[in-house]
């Protein structure tokens, strides 16, 4: 906290500067972090703005250094700054009290150790994430969406946020109804013969997602062979979306079965939630009826009377007229009266941010091992339930794939179109690009490419073509290859252990593989990069961590604690063992930027820049550790630095890790 606090007053000393010499009024001021410690500790390049802002002012032109001069003498009055130097054309450099600075830091830590968890705030924000078609097993492009949203959830909670977590089931979709055509039609099952298949697979160690995933792959091939199945397949979703039939019936069962191995395969990943919402309700509840006559009462949409679109009702913008590309998107309502995907994820949105007026009931689905419970809506009546308050969220960030990009935009000028005090920003779309194969992995898979597949750089996963893979089957994968290196290493521990701390060094690996991308970025799915123990890897950040962990059961019980008061009340003293060690230096200011860097995170919705930070505080820690050996330095003041900084580094890097969803081993 000491860290953006002191930036705060540090601009305030400057707008108060610029107005009391220059008569300008700052707005912002913007600042930068040196690439090297030895360039300072932060970096103000607001004398260059200033001669802009004097020019324009009074047509007077100042030279940016002599401003930056006038700058420079107020910053050195602050009791927390050492020295200012101005370099180049006029850039402030800033050098802060680094004994003062570390005293007041411990101080802070020390107050705050001993403060109870502050009460979270009263506004709610909701993060829906995952949201797989429950047809089939999750494969690893719904793990990135899913990875993407838990993380940017666990930010959330880092800087104080309720967060509600839920993951949309869009049980009526065509995909299920593929599934359902599947079963019926061509391996002439009913709901019965259904339910003994799921308990002849649980019996044979077989899963019934697995056994979807086969059997929709077979309908996509049936479907280009036989044309009179695909008019099943109309009959069938209309059904479905119909309810009350046992059609409906057959299709909740496969549906539900499959959202039940979807969540185990998810709490694998560290992965829960709070709410399943499902479309059926939100069809059977008339939400998307109560949200059409809003639109149609505010004017937000039109029936088309005449063109391709005659008979559909309408969301125009302007700035995409004439577009064609997005024609399909505007459409809510099409011509034969059936509601657009785009049309219902209005009225969801609208209810997740508590503006329609009409609720949900619900009912628990299910608890994880811990207590923690999962609630699902529901189209019974739910009365006397004791039910959380789900909705009426002051913000909502929908995480879902970039080619979705549009109808997001749709859903939220809708949505602030028909509640303008509302606004665009309370819907947020968390965009990212989707995960293929590299030509390698497909064939490692046992998948047969064409020859043109093959020269490709990367090969697109198709859940009906079967092609891709299966989310359960790579964490098995990693955590074979994990417990083969870490039984190697510690032959001393029982199997149960060893599994352990396999499975944590794996879903720490595919966690941080699928992080330390930017959202915009393809990732081409390789095995070899993404179980790499070296580099920039989850695993590398994991066994930093451990290492701090070891110097600290190596230390006395009592060292942390003595360390921290040495430090708080011996400031002058440190001056100069500080004065010369900018590598400890460098690494106690970048421990300290943790909760500055949660803030960028959110504020860019970009995980990457977190797992960044996680991976650079991991490799200035490695470099601090290869050069100070703490346990047998003999300078007691030396020493007590040495093991208050390691002991920031590891809450940094511990909460960081955490942030993450990544756990750390007892060993590697």
């Amino acid at each position: 906290m000491i860290l953006s606090e002191l930036q705060a007053s540090l601009r305030t000393l400057v707008t108060k500067t610029a107005k009391e010499n220059f008569n300008i009024q700052l707005e912002q001021i913007a600042s930068e972090v040196p690439p090297k410690i030895e360039f300072g500790d932060l970096a103000f390049p607001v004398a260059f703005d200033l001669a802009k802002k004097i020019k324009l002012a009074i047509g007077e032109k100042k030279n940016p250094r002599e401003i930056a001069e006038k700058l420079k003498a107020a910053l050195e009055t602050h009791e927390m700054v050492d020295r200012v130097e101005v370099a180049g054309a006029g850039y402030l450099n800033i050098f802060y009290n680094r004994a003062k600075f570390l005293a007041v830091s411990i101080n802070q830590e020390l107050s705050a150790s001993n403060k109870p968890d502050e009460t979270l705030e009263k506004a709610k924000v909701c993060v829906e994430h995952t949201s797989v078609n429950p047809n089939k097993a999750a494969h690893i492009g719904h793990v990135r969406n899913s990875v993407l949203g838990d993380t940017f959830v666990r930010m959330l909670e880092a800087s104080s946020k309720q967060v509600e977590v839920q993951n949309y089931i869009d049980n009526t979709g065509v995909q299920v109804a593929d599934v359902v055509v599947g079963f019926i039609y061509l391996e002439k099952m009913n709901l019965e013969d259904i339910i003994n298949l799921d308990e002849n697979l649980k019996s044979e160690e077989k899963t019934f997602d697995y056994y979807c995933w086969d059997l929709y792959a077979k309908v996509g091939v049936a479907y280009l062979e036989n044309e009179e199945l695909k008019k099943r397949r109309v009959e069938v979703l209309h059904l479905i979306e119909e309810g009350n039939n046992p059609m409906a019936e057959l299709a909740d069962f496969v549906a539900t079965r499959n959202v039940q191995h979807i969540l185990q395969t998810m709490e694998r990943l560290s992965i829960r939630y709070d709410l399943l919402p499902r479309e059926s309700e939100i069809l059977h509840l008339h939400f998307w009826q109560k949200a059409f006559e809003m639109m149609k009462e505010r004017g937000v949409i039109h029936l088309e009377t005449q063109g391709k679109n005659a008979g559909c009702w309408v969301m125009p913008f302007e700035a995409h007229a004439g577009n064609e590309d997005h024609d399909a998107d505007k459409i809510l309502v099409r011509s034969n009266g059936t509601v657009t995907y785009t049309g219902k994820d209005i009225a969801y949105q609208t209810w997740k941010l508590g503006l329609l007026g009409l609720d949900f009931n619900y009912r628990l689905f299910q608890n994880y091992q811990d207590g923690k419970e999962v609630w699902m809506t529901t189209a019974a009546d739910s009365e006397g339930a004791d039910i959380p308050a789900f909705g009426n969220n002051e913000t909502v960030y929908n995480v879902i794939d970039s080619r979705q990009s549009y109808p997001q935009e749709v859903v939220k000028k809708g949505v602030a179109t028909i509640f303008p005090e509302k606004g665009e920003a309370a819907s947020v779309h968390l965009s990212y690009e989707m995960v293929a194969l590299s030509p390698g992995a497909a064939v490692e898979l046992g998948f047969n490419l064409s020859a043109e597949d093959q020269h490709k750089s990367f090969v697109e996963m198709s859940g009906r073509k079967g092609l891709g893979v299966k989310a359960d089957d790579l964490i098995d994968r990693l955590e074979a290859n994990a417990l083969s290196e870490v039984s190697k290493r510690n032959t001393e521990l029982d199997e149960e252990k060893q599994k352990q701390i396999a499975r944590q060094i794996a879903i720490g690996a595919l966690r941080y593989f699928l992080l330390k991308f930017t959202r915009t970025t393809v990732i081409i799915f390789d095995f070899k990069e993404a179980l790499a123990f070296e580099g920039e890897t989850g695993t590398y950040c994991q066994n930093a961590t451990v290492r701090i962990n070891s110097i600290f059961r190596k230390l006395d019980q009592n060292a942390v604690e003595e360390a921290f008061q040495i430090v708080s009340e011996k400031p002058s003293e440190m001056a100069e063992i500080l004065k010369n060690e900018n590598e400890v230096w460098a690494l106690t200011t970048l421990a300290l930027r943790f909760e500055e860097t949660i803030a960028q995170a959110i504020s860019a919705t970009e995980p990457a820049i977190l797992a960044k930070y996680t991976f650079t505080l991991a490799k200035a820690f490695n470099l601090f550790y290869h050069n100070h050996k703490i346990i047998v330095e003999e300078n007691e003041l030396k020493r007590a630095v040495l093991i208050v900084v390691a002991e920031i580094t590891r809450r940094s890097l511990t909460a960081s890790l955490n942030t993450l969803g990544i756990e750390v081993p007892e060993r590697m």
